[in-house]
């Protein structure tokens, strides 16, 4: 079986003989992949359409693993019971719905040890439900394939998550600059990704703060008072961006 590179690196987070969840899983590439190279002991894969649910039917039939992959049709965590996984993947879904599906089935994550998450946009939203819940942000990757660009963040409960998560998201100085990196920039920018920035993470910002200035120009037609309050404000972190992305990529050369 052939994973993208994105279920490739997903896979790799898995902790070794875990229980697996893997919710929105469409084909089940994933369960089927992570059960048949021993990465999960089993694995339930929820869906919540028709026609995806009948492809990962199909799909754990011909791997030959329905006793070990349950195929279950089901809104987010609604597909699993307290207790029975220890590892949750969600992926290919905004922050906000993954959020959203982590905040209405709290109950379900009962035992649950790991979460691996791949929103395709709104990352910080994420980050924000982790921290305010005291799991621990432990990991994050950035990888581009087919000209999209995708974040995973792996989160993990730890015997002191809030001292980690303190110190994980404590404002630090910026290298050659008297502007901090606050926590709010950090669950922005990741908090590990920002320690090492790749050449994906300065092009994924690089087009943001475009799409900020473009957002901003947009607001600046307007003549109403909210708008002058929100173009200040979108002009003052497109400013921080940049001098992030200035300050980091001097710091690599």
């Amino acid at each position: 079986m052939k994973l993208s590179a994105r279920l490739i690196q997903i896979a790799e987070r898995l902790p070794m003989g875990c229980k697996l969840a893997d919710i929105g899983s469409d084909h089940a590439l994933l369960p089927v992949y992570a059960v048949k190279n021993g990465l999960a002991l089993s694995a339930v894969a929820g869906e919540v359409n028709e026609g995806p649910l009948k492809a990962a039917q199909q799909q754990v039939a011909q791997a030959g693993l329905t006793s070990s992959i349950a195929v279950r049709k089901g809104d987010g965590l609604a597909v699993v019971s307290p207790g029975e996984v220890d590892t949750i993947t969600i992926a290919g879904m905004g922050g906000a719905l993954i959020a959203s599906i982590l905040e209405a089935g709290q109950e379900k994550l009962a035992g649950v040890h790991t979460l691996v998450l791949q929103p395709n946009v709104g990352e910080d939203l994420v980050r924000r439900w982790l921290l305010r819940h005291e799991w621990a942000l432990t990991e994050e990757s950035i990888l581009e394939e087919d000209g999209k660009i995708y974040e995973i963040l792996t989160a993990r409960r730890l015997p002191d998550s809030t001292g980690f998560n303190a110190q994980l998201y404590a404002p630090r100085a910026l290298p050659g600059s008297e502007m901090k990196l606050t926590e709010e920039l950090l669950l922005l920018l990741g908090p590990w990704l920002i320690k090492e920035p790749n050449a994906v993470w300065f092009e994924k910002w690089h087009g943001e703060i475009k799409q900020l200035e473009r957002i901003r120009s947009s607001v600046a037609s307007s003549s109403h008072e909210a708008s002058r309050i929100k173009e200040q404000e979108l002009a003052e972190l497109a400013r921080q961006l940049k001098e992030v992305m200035e300050c980091l990529q001097k710091d690599k050369q």
